[in-house]
């Protein structure tokens, strides 16, 4: 799956190597949870469909072998149950979107969607957080610690991020201590957090994911670590760095924070839904 995330990787997919490594180690029960199926040929893969059962479509494509499109929606109204079906796509996958829209999928007006930030980490200011505060990267026996970290930073949302899942996340490629970085308060609690991925061959880091705890929220330390995180990709050989935050109105928050840094908004995502 990484593989072809990475030979066909542009802004305008939908999918970066660490976006994969993320989602997939960092779920408590991904067996049980998820469907994958791949489709190969000479030991390459030209496209890949991820489940999240009972019905949600995640899809990567090469650009390639879109003629695979009806394999990949048959096997998906295959193995989801339903009742209802969902499939989130980049709004420039025109294939992607013709094909759902020839098997009766509707794209959603309203609602959540993503928006896609890219930065080209020039002009970086200084990371700053208040006297007493530091931004640390952690350590492969940190594992525990982060986890609870996140969890409390995503509490909002019911994180089920645990210890052994952060642990997969730490063993997985391309995982690097240096690009997993965390305030830490006065007291030494890990306050707000940036898990970044950086991509060798195409030299762009992602962002993913971030959190803050709701006691430490306004005292810009999301915004601090995010900068930090960004000299962290220049200084191992970035050019750019992205991230794809809410884009909607319903949560704005994310989306303001990113642009006040410097990252400008790319295309955004479309959900397509049928019963």
């Amino acid at each position: 799956m990484q593989s072809l995330a990475q030979r066909i990787w542009s802004p305008e997919r939908r999918f970066h190597i660490g976006d994969i490594a993320w989602a997939w180690n960092s779920v408590p029960d991904a067996k049980a949870e998820f469907r994958l199926s791949v489709w190969e040929e000479d030991d390459a893969v030209l496209a890949w469909a991820w489940v999240e059962l009972p019905g949600h479509l995640d899809l990567l494509v090469d650009p390639a072998a879109t003629s695979l499109l009806p394999l990949v929606l048959d096997w998906f109204e295959t193995v989801a149950p339903g009742p209802r079906l969902s499939c989130l796509v980049m709004e420039g996958d025109r294939r992607e979107r013709t094909a759902l829209t020839g098997r009766g999928y509707t794209p959603q007006q309203d609602g959540p969607f993503f928006r896609r930030h890219i930065h080209d980490l020039t002009d970086l200011p200084a990371p700053s957080v208040p006297s007493g505060f530091s931004i640390t990267h952690v350590a492969r026996g940190d594992a525990d610690r982060r986890a609870t970290a996140h969890r409390a930073g995503w509490s909002d949302f019911g994180s089920r991020v645990n210890s052994a899942g952060y642990n997969r996340v730490m063993a997985a490629y391309p995982y690097r201590e240096q690009t997993d970085l965390v305030v830490v308060a006065p007291d030494g609690q890990w306050v707000a957090s940036a898990l970044g991925w950086y991509d060798e061959i195409n030299r762009v880091g992602l962002v993913e994911p971030v959190s803050c705890i709701p006691p430490f929220r306004g005292k810009g330390l999301a915004k601090a670590v995010n900068i930090a995180l960004l000299h962290a990709f220049r200084s191992i050989g970035a050019t750019h760095s992205v991230i794809l935050p809410r884009g909607d109105q319903a949560y704005p928050a994310p989306a303001r924070l990113y642009r006040s840094i410097g990252y400008q908004r790319g295309p955004r995502t479309v959900l397509y839904t049928r019963d």
